[in-house]
């Protein structure tokens, strides 16, 4: 992805004015809702390694999950705490996609934890509901 294209998490800045500063690290996330947007734009990037290293240690897996999916839409529901002076916060989202290989549409509605240690947020888990079409 280019730097001058939309970001794919739809905030309606460009790629290099809003993810793609975390995905290159040349800026954290302040927030959570930040970072689950960029985690997001990661996923549809195909960005694996940004995705587990903004994964909180205590729950992260040995693979990020990135697929094949396209990901073409998000939808911010709420957030909870999650501010640049908090310590904890909670995103509640769904993420709409296509699986070319399947030729279904999708989606994944999520209720997410983050938490913000040393300065950096991280995801910790979600609650997740998956619907495919």
């Amino acid at each position: 992805m280019h730097d001058d294209e939309r970001c794919p998490c739809l905030s309606g800045d460009t790629y290099g004015a809003c993810c793609g500063r975390y995905h290159s690290g040349a800026a954290t996330a302040p927030t959570a809702e930040a970072l689950m947007r960029s985690r997001y734009s990661a996923f549809a990037v195909g960005d694996g390694p940004y995705l587990l290293a903004t994964w909180a240690p205590q729950t992260r897996p040995d693979d990020a999950g990135v697929g094949d999916e396209q990901w073409r839409r998000l939808d911010i529901h709420r957030t909870e705490r999650g501010g640049p002076f908090d310590t904890t916060g909670v995103v509640e989202f769904t993420a709409y996609y296509r699986d070319p290989a399947a030729g279904t549409r999708g989606s994944l509605h999520e209720t997410s934890r983050f938490v913000r240690e040393d300065g950096r947020w991280y995801y910790v888990d979600g609650a997740r509901e998956a619907n495919a079409g």
